[in-house]
């Protein structure tokens, strides 16, 4: 029996072709589905921003990655039981400290941000 060694090669090609093929048209649709979610969230996040801030969602978002989720600290220093002024917060808060970066939390909202971080124990 004398066998052709090339046609296994050209199945798996036809194969690989095949599936390369079908994934870029399942990629096309999730690419459509993960636009339409994106303009679903910037319509929420419009709406989120119109509301009233949330100190502590703020933190989850922005703080809780050095500050940690306990307060306790970690890259940044803990923040349950801080010994600073309100003041000092805010300042802190505007200017950055540190590896802090300055302005994490808009102008307006320096006081609700400063009265939380004072709140916890």
């Amino acid at each position: 029996m004398n066998r052709n060694p090339i046609i296994p090669f050209i199945l798996i090609m036809a194969l690989g072709i095949g599936l390369v093929f079908f994934l870029s048209l399942e990629g096309l649709n999730n690419a459509e589905e993960k636009a339409d979610k994106a303009k679903e969230e910037e319509k929420g996040g419009e709406q989120a921003s119109s509301g009233e801030f949330d100190p502590e969602a703020h933190y989850k978002e922005n703080c809780m990655s050095c500050h940690g989720g306990n307060y306790e600290g970690g890259a940044g220093p803990a923040l349950k039981g801080t010994d600073l002024s309100k003041d000092q917060i805010k300042e802190t808060i505007k200017n950055g400290k540190g590896i802090m970066p300055a302005g994490l939390v808009e102008d307006e909202n320096l006081d609700a941000m400063a009265d939380w971080i004072s709140s916890l124990k």
